[in-house]
């Protein structure tokens, strides 16, 4: 083949690749709004959006390189989705978080415990003990746990159970946190061991006036998210605390993610099922995002939604939820805010939203690998206060 021949090939695939790799990128921003449930594959998209940037961005220094006017197409895409881009990563630089908050200020934490790891207490307390630590160090005034684990005040002390795991109650947390009032919800199908309870909590050290738990079909926990009015000095806030379906990958899915293959029938019954997964999760985090979206619109009081979100940003989940409301990491975060420790660097699916009758102080992710996901503050300042 001849040399110039050869090259204008090249240069046509190299052009057509970077155009497809721009769309999937931009539907990738704005796939939230095409997402139904017939078109659920969108979310794929959704998820992979940061990577796609990286490819956009690698063709951009390409074409910079080679002096073509390509190197246009992505500064256009960066117009056309800068207000997504940086829901993703901010563009900021640095962000100092101060450990003594500032008068009237709320501090307000979230996070995934995975159980305190309440099932290895006994044989290494170590990861229990140091979690409890960390909380008391940075003195959150509100926090929303998921995925936790305690017994009820009173427990049957005969109960075999009970005594072979020993769990902490309801009360030990609050105390050992220096709690005043607690609001915790679970679903009886979900018990764990009889007396424990596998469900979300939220904490607080100012008083709680209404508790209200909401579940919808199918009733398991996912199904479940709650809210508790919290009255600080004169205001009244509406917290709520949610943990949208997970994809409920097993370690089987996880060892496929990493290393995929298809080069047998069971390699592609692994990635069938894999892609089952991924659409009976988008399907039942819209359901719950709408479902969590029609409670906000109802609160009378400001809002604070805290949660595992189980979805990125730009997600139809994340805009539904996050509509009219401040997210504390796209306001005082840096990088790319990763909050689950396993299968991919971009995974910021744990956030706080705040009211817009708020503005958000400071913001941190504590990078400490206690639970598989790391916890997040924030602490935020009623604009009367300013």
């Amino acid at each position: 083949m001849p040399k110039p021949l050869f090259r204008i090939l090249t240069k046509k695939v190299f052009i057509i690749t970077n155009l497809v790799v721009a769309v999937l990128f931009l539907l990738g921003c704005y796939g939230y709004r095409l997402f139904t449930y017939e078109r659920w594959f969108v979310g794929l998209l959704t998820l992979s959006a940061f990577y796609l940037f990286i490819l956009l961005l690698l063709f951009f220094i390409f074409w910079l390189l080679a002096k073509s006017k390509w190197s246009l197409l992505f500064l256009g895409v960066i117009v056309a989705s800068y207000q997504q881009i940086i829901k993703i990563v901010p563009l900021r630089t640095s962000s100092e978080f101060i450990l003594n908050k500032q008068k009237d200020a709320i501090r307000i934490m979230s996070w995934n415990v995975a159980q305190f790891d309440i099932l290895n207490y006994k044989k290494s307390p170590a990861t229990h003990n140091n979690m409890i630590e960390l909380i008391n160090q940075y003195k959150p005034d509100i926090a929303c746990f998921q995925e936790m684990v305690a017994a009820d005040s009173i427990v049957d002390l005969n109960n075999a159970y009970y005594k072979k795991y020993s769990f902490f109650t309801i009360q030990n947390f609050e105390l050992s946190l220096n709690f005043a009032d607690e609001y915790y919800s679970y679903n009886w199908k979900e018990n764990y061991l009889n007396s424990q309870h596998f469900g979300i909590i939220i904490f607080s050290k100012y008083p709680i006036i209404n508790r209200h738990t909401i579940t919808t079909y199918p009733n398991d926990y996912n199904s479940i998210f709650q809210y508790a009015d919290i009255v600080k000095d004169a205001d009244t806030l509406r917290i709520f605390n949610i943990h949208l379906q997970s994809l409920k990958f097993s370690p089987t899915n996880l060892q496929y993610i990493d290393n995929p293959t298809i080069e047998s029938e069971a390699d592609i019954e692994k990635s069938k099922n894999i892609l089952g997964k991924f659409r009976r999760g988008f399907i039942r985090r819209k359901i719950q995002a709408e479902r969590i979206k029609e409670e906000i619109d109802k609160s009378p009081y400001p809002v604070i939604v805290c949660g595992d979100f189980n979805d990125v940003p730009n997600s139809y989940a994340y805009e539904t939820i996050g509509k009219g409301l401040q997210n504390a990491f796209e306001k005082k975060g840096v990088g790319l805010g990763r909050t689950f420790s396993g299968i991919a660097a971009a995974l910021r699916i744990d956030n706080i939203f705040v009211d817009k009758h708020y503005q958000v102080n400071q913001y941190v992710r504590i990078p400490k690998k206690l639970s598989d996901h790391f916890p997040i503050i924030t602490d935020i300042t009623h604009l009367t206060y300013k």
